[in-house]
């Protein structure tokens, strides 16, 4: 099984070429130790951390996978040794506040961290990723009290995190949440229910854990209205700070799982279990989103990692595989065969990977420079400015993981192909990657479910369409100034007309609604695809934009590294982008082709 590489050169081209992070990091009050030698020096050790800990345990704890014998969960071999490693590294609290001993480092770098660590070994990475949306929860909306005891252990990586929404009657409604929550005299509360999927619901990696629990009180109002939030940990706090009493929580069952086999997914039984109410009663849903948005960014990773990654290993076989000629005749006449890199076939399917990686990479890149600011707001009090912000990302997070996750299950099902059979036998790791990718679509939020806040909610609903509009803007603004470049000017071209091409389609979909309500969710998928795309050829025309720069100025040892990006981006253009178009004449399909199928007649048995 070939060995994962962090991807040191591109990032670093995106940090300090497209999106001048250098200068983004100095203006934040979090970013003043940020600077470009801390940056890179974080970056050097985190992917050495990556390469030699957790890639070696990718396949192996898959192999093996988590346990449970007895109500104890144990994970694989070698997975407690590289949390120490892990631990010892500080690397939980790289972005946590100095207040609650982390680095206060801006958040975009734990997203940096995060992208290498879950492309390396997803499995692994999922623990303490679920651990640091629990830890922004807390720090978000929990009481000082709370602070002060959850925080600190957390952010040294002793105790973890999760996150309990689904329930065995109910995943994306909630609902229909039937956990309940009964006030105690002291201030406390009883929870007891049923929780289903809980990553990394219980280890045997920290000393405790510390579950964030939807759940109702006894006099809640029906629906999403009348659901609250607690803190209910596996091991009550004890007096010193440390974890005391073991709480009536327990792991039921693991969950039989087609991937990500090394991540503890749970059945979690809440028994009576103590819990403590966070932010206000019956407005649970509103804090954990919070948590869910923070997962959801996270689950975006897991579109961009695993095409880095099947991309890093079918580039590599397809250096060494020889087979047949090429058609433009002998490639290496010393050979047996040309290697599999001179078949264009092979070229669309590794150029398809190429694109998805770096391009999605990239889109993560320039949506977490909003979550620095997001969260700078919330840091200093300034509500209009974390709200802006806010509004900014939540415009572009459903389509960060439904986009991007929906492209990563492609890429990573391309590197199969290219290795052909080898690719379906599981020591070569190719179905690995295919079979740990395939949960992004599904968790925290369906592809479809996804597409339905897009449109429904943040379009729609909550903007008129001014999400678009503002976004637009700022993709047509970059593009007029590009179109004096002799290179740049299909790019730019393509660009305004795809913009003014999607606010129109808003507009009639917005119209269209209006006498048929079920368009909203039958255009609602092909509109994220669409806007994903766009969104993307927007990032790939900034990166074609630097690279050309760089190319003009010359002199730069890199130039290969450019030209490999213009062609990147050209082939992005020309093979893929495409696509929107097929996605823009569904979308303004009447639903009636989805509906008047009746439904006792959709089975002929």
């Amino acid at each position: 099984m070939p060995a994962y590489k962090a991807p040191l050169r591109d990032m670093k081209f995106l940090l300090n070429d497209v999106f001048d992070y250098p200068k983004h990091y100095a203006s934040l009050a979090s970013g003043e130790n940020a600077t470009p030698d801390i940056v890179d020096a974080i970056l050097t050790e985190c992917g050495r951390f990556c390469e030699e800990q957790l890639s070696p345990l990718y396949q192996s704890g898959d192999e093996e996978g988590c346990s449970l014998t007895d109500g104890v969960v144990t994970t694989p071999k070698g997975y407690k040794e590289a949390y120490n490693q892990y631990v010892m590294g500080g690397w939980q609290g790289l972005s946590a506040p100095e207040e609650y001993g982390g680095q206060g480092l801006p958040t975009s770098m734990g997203l940096l961290k995060q992208e290498m660590m879950g492309t390396a070994n997803w499995s692994f990475s999922m623990y303490p990723g679920l651990s640091m949306g629990a830890m922004n929860t807390i720090y978000l909306h929990g009481s000082d009290d709370q602070k002060d005891t959850y925080l600190l252990p957390m952010t040294e990586g002793r105790w973890a995190g999760t996150m309990c929404l689904t329930e065995p009657q109910c995943g994306t409604d909630l609902g229909q949440i039937k956990t309940r929550a009964e006030p105690q005299a002291d201030g406390s509360y009883k929870v007891t229910g049923t929780k289903i999927f809980i990553s990394s619901g219980d280890h045997d990696l920290t000393e405790n854990i510390v579950h964030i629990v939807l759940a109702r009180l006894p006099d809640a109002p029906k629906g999403t209205r009348g659901i609250s939030l607690f803190i209910v940990p596996k091991f009550l706090p004890g007096a010193d700070g440390d974890s005391g009493k073991r709480n009536t929580v327990v792991c039921g069952s693991l969950e039989k799982k087609m991937g990500i086999k090394a991540s503890a997914t749970c059945v979690l039984n809440f028994d009576e279990a103590v819990g403590f109410l966070i932010g206000p009663e019956n407005e649970g849903l509103e804090c954990m989103f919070t948590f869910m948005n923070t997962a959801r960014i996270g689950t975006a990773i897991q579109g961009v990692g695993p095409a880095e990654l099947s991309y890093q290993w079918a580039l590599e076989y397809a250096r060494e595989r020889r087979s047949m000629r090429a058609l433009s005749g002998k490639k290496e006449p010393e050979q047996v065969a040309d290697s599999l890199l001179h078949h264009a076939d092979v070229r669309r399917m590794l150029l398809t990977q190429k694109a998805i990686a770096e391009g999605g990479r990239a889109m993560l890149y320039d949506a977490a420079r909003l979550a620095d600011h997001m969260v700078e707001g919330h840091a200093a009090g300034d509500a209009k400015k974390a709200a802006r912000y806010d509004d900014k990302l939540g415009f572009l997070t459903p389509i960060l993981k439904g986009f991007l996750t929906e492209l990563g299950n492609e890429a990573a099902n391309l590197g199969m192909q290219v290795f052909g059979g080898h690719g379906y036998i599981r020591e070569h790791g190719m179905e690995q990657i295919a079979r740990d990718t395939r949960i992004a679509t599904l968790y925290e939020g369906t592809t479809g479910i996804q597409a339905l806040d897009l449109l429904g909610r943040k379009v729609l609903l909550s903007t008129k369409g001014g999400a678009v509009r503002d976004f637009t803007a700022r993709i047509a603004n970059f593009a007029r100034k590009k179109l004096t470049d002799s290179r740049l000017r299909p790019l730019a071209l393509d660009l305004l007309k795809l913009t003014a091409q999607w606010n129109l389609l808003t507009v009639r979909i917005m119209l269209a609604a209006r006498k048929d309500r079920d368009i909203v969710s039958s255009a609602s998928y092909d509109f994220l695809m669409y806007s994903g795309y766009v969104t993307m050829a927007y990032i790939w025309a900034r990166q074609a934009a630097v690279a050309a720069d760089r190319l003009d100025k010359g002199g730069d040892e890199s130039e290969e590294f450019y030209e490999a990006k213009l062609a990147t981006a050209e082939f992005y253009y020309e093979r893929l982008l495409p696509r929107a178009q097929a996605h823009a004449s569904s979308m303004l399909s009447p639903s009636k082709n989805l509906m008047q199928l009746r439904a006792d007649a959709m089975i002929f048995i």
